[in-house]
């Protein structure tokens, strides 16, 4: 029975799913459900399709068959106008934060709210003020990014991520470029935040021992297929 519209609780559902990358099939016969506020880890060796499944799931490469939904949006059928749509249910963290780096933390925050749809200045403020509140970044809004840490950096980049109510976080290495301290912090913040926002979070990730520290399940890419596992079952 081909998905066609979002099934049950499923924030992500994938059936027969083929990922490709510029016509060269990184992922086959993917079965994935992934639900509300679930986090799951994506892991794998660099190349085996972790981060060609994430462009999928936000719009960036099209799905090359079968079936899929995310947010309730059909990605066999996607059409460009619906991207920012779908983006809009997603909040995406990236490795590099990618903050614009000529402009304020504040405006950083207020570009992505006018770019997507807000209007109202006074309902502008009182949104940014919460996410920096829940990041623990609220006394840095007038900061400039190279100003920050990379771990003050990446908090903002996540704070960014949950502007609009996402159902969705898709974090693609988001501790990569930060020490182990740091990226322990990073991490307690992303489950902390997913929890209090009832956001499903699919985070990849190379940090071994993050997934030591943080046990739970795991999407594994390996040799172009796709299963679930439990992180404990990579330590035995």
């Amino acid at each position: 029975m081909p998905h066609t519209h979002e099934t049950g609780e499923n924030i992500i559902s994938l059936s027969q799913a083929t990922i490709a990358q510029k016509k060269l099939t990184v992922l086959s016969q993917v079965e994935l459900n992934i639900q509300k506020g679930k986090f799951c880890y994506l892991i794998g060796k660099t190349g085996s399709g972790k981060s060609s499944l994430l462009k999928t799931l936000y719009g960036h490469i099209p799905l090359a068959g079968g079936y899929g939904t995310v947010a309730g949006y059909n990605l066999a059928k996607l059409k460009p106008a619906e991207i920012p749509g779908l983006r809009r249910k997603l909040g995406i963290v990236f490795q590099d934060f990618q903050l614009l780096s000529d402009r304020t933390v504040e405006k950083n925050l207020s570009f992505v709210l006018k770019a997507t749809g807000w209007t109202d200045d006074k309902a502008i403020d009182i949104r940014m003020n919460e996410v920096l509140e829940s990041v623990g970044m609220k006394t840095k809004k007038h900061k400039m990014p190279h100003e920050l840490s990379g771990g003050e950096q990446q908090r903002i980049a996540i704070a960014r991520a949950l502007l609009n109510h996402p159902e969705l976080i898709l974090a693609d290495e988001p501790t990569g470029n930060l020490d182990p301290e740091t990226s322990n912090d990073i991490m307690s913040l992303l489950k902390r935040v997913a929890y209090e926002n009832h956001c499903a979070v699919v985070m990849a990730t190379h940090d071994y021992h993050m997934i030591q520290n943080y046990p739970g399940e795991a999407i594994r890419c390996e040799d172009g297929k796709l299963s679930i596992m439990q992180t404990s079952d990579l330590f035995e």
